[in-house]
């Protein structure tokens, strides 16, 4: 039975904490440092009657691992679904940590996922690799953008091929750009290169990831993708949980039976949602009844909406293959 609450306000070198008792009764409150001696004396306080409630946010992990093994209740709270600051004036860290204990010890906190730590070395393979080729993109935009500028109008198909760049007659200071550019180029294809095996590899001997390889569209990157941000599909009841995690759903505005639907909320894992609208892409190709209704939702709505109407049917397909094999 929980006996104490403590709110955690988590920054970067230190964090805030307030406990009070189950009636509501502060009994201390502190800041510590965020090192391991201050997260030792913080968990000094604590014991298995504890519950404590932290913000998400990039440390989180971290210090959440560092405590779960010696609190009762480490609950990861999602700053956006829950209002603590709704209807105050002042806002400090000493006030935050507070409402975040009351909050928790009223049970009025949402929390969020708290994927173990092999999920989240998928998740940092899958996301660095992401990274990289958006890195690899964004250089390559910038040479073209260089060789452009020196009236070079077929610089799109030119930035490949290196034997052709090496006798290019530039300025020196374009001619400096492009040797950089290049360079770091050159790094990053070899980075992404080492990742993608890695990538590969792990898909290969992940049972889940190769089952959902079976749909159409999914390879072993987005398979591995969707793999690392999903985590547990247990925790999605249908797959239009999975859809509105993912930020997929549209919003919707209802009153006095008239109902309006918006855009998609975009709310949920950025990642997921990527890994699905690419798979999606693949749709109107395919030769099932989904392909059929995904060609004939391009034509009445356009390709971009269609795509955004597969990857939300995706869902329940990547629901009903994870299902089976559990």
């Amino acid at each position: 039975m929980t006996e104490h609450y403590i709110g955690v306000d988590l920054h970067k070198v230190f964090f805030q904490a307030c406990a009070v008792t189950a009636s509501g009764m502060r009994e201390w409150e502190d800041r510590f440092p965020r090192t391991a001696a201050g997260i030792a004396a913080f968990v000094a306080r604590c014991d298995a009657q504890t519950a404590v409630a932290v913000e998400a946010s990039t440390p989180t992990w971290h210090f959440a691992d560092a405590i779960h093994d010696r609190v009762g209740e480490v609950r990861i709270v999602d700053s956006v679904k829950t209002r603590l600051k709704a209807g105050y004036a002042a806002k400090t860290d000493r006030l935050d940590a507070r409402r975040l204990a009351d909050a928790l010890r009223r049970d009025s906190v949402v929390g969020i996922y708290y994927p173990p730590m092999a999920i989240r070395e998928l998740r940092e393979l899958c996301r660095g690799r992401h990274t990289l080729v958006q890195m690899r993109t964004r250089l390559l935009q910038r040479l073209r953008a260089v060789l452009l500028r020196q009236g070079i109008v077929e610089a799109r198909r030119l930035v490949r091929r290196d034997a052709v760049l090496d006798t290019l007659l530039l300025p020196p200071r374009a001619a400096a750009s492009v040797m950089s550019l290049r360079h770091m180029l050159a790094g990053v294809r070899a980075e992404i290169t080492t990742v993608e095996h890695e990538v590969h590899a792990v898909a290969a001997m992940d049972p889940i990831a190769t089952r959902l390889q079976q749909i159409p569209g999914i390879g072993p990157v987005l398979s591995l993708m969707m793999r690392a941000e999903i985590g547990e599909i247990r925790r999605f009841p249908t797959g239009r949980h999975l859809a509105s995690y993912a930020g997929l759903v549209p919003r919707v505005d209802g009153t006095a039976g008239r109902y309006r639907y918006g855009r998609i909320t975009r709310r949920g894992s950025p990642w997921l949602r990527w890994a699905l609208v690419e798979a999606a892409m693949h749709g109107p190709r395919r030769h099932d009844p989904a392909g059929r209704w995904a060609r004939r939702l391009a034509i009445r709505k356009g390709a971009l909406k269609a795509r955004v109407a597969c990857a939300r049917s995706l869902c329940d397909e990547i629901f009903a293959v994870w299902m089976t094999g559990l």
